[in-house]
């Protein structure tokens, strides 16, 4: 029975790539995929050094609001439990 399942699976994927390309759906992913690379061309990469840079500038503003955030909930934490204390 496993050596039939493969050519069931090939015939499958035949009959959908059959379909796909009737309905012109190959034709619309290559053109898609032609002007991508097309724009891709144009585009302006950045530097070794920049992209160092702009990842170092990622970093710290992560940890910062990260920072931020745990003190804001720590502060919170205190002020429920002050609150709770309270009743």
């Amino acid at each position: 029975m496993k050596n039939y399942s493969i050519f069931i699976w090939v015939a499958v994927v035949g009959v959908i790539f059959a379909i796909l390309w009737r309905k012109g759906y190959l034709l619309q992913l290559s053109n898609y995929v032609r002007e991508t690379r097309e724009e891709l061309k144009k585009c302006t990469w950045p530097t070794w050094a920049e992209l160092k840079g702009s990842t170092s500038v990622v970093m710290i503003s992560i940890l910062l609001l990260g920072g931020f955030t745990v003190l804001v909930d720590a502060v919170f934490a205190i002020f429920v439990n002050w609150l709770s204390s309270i009743t």
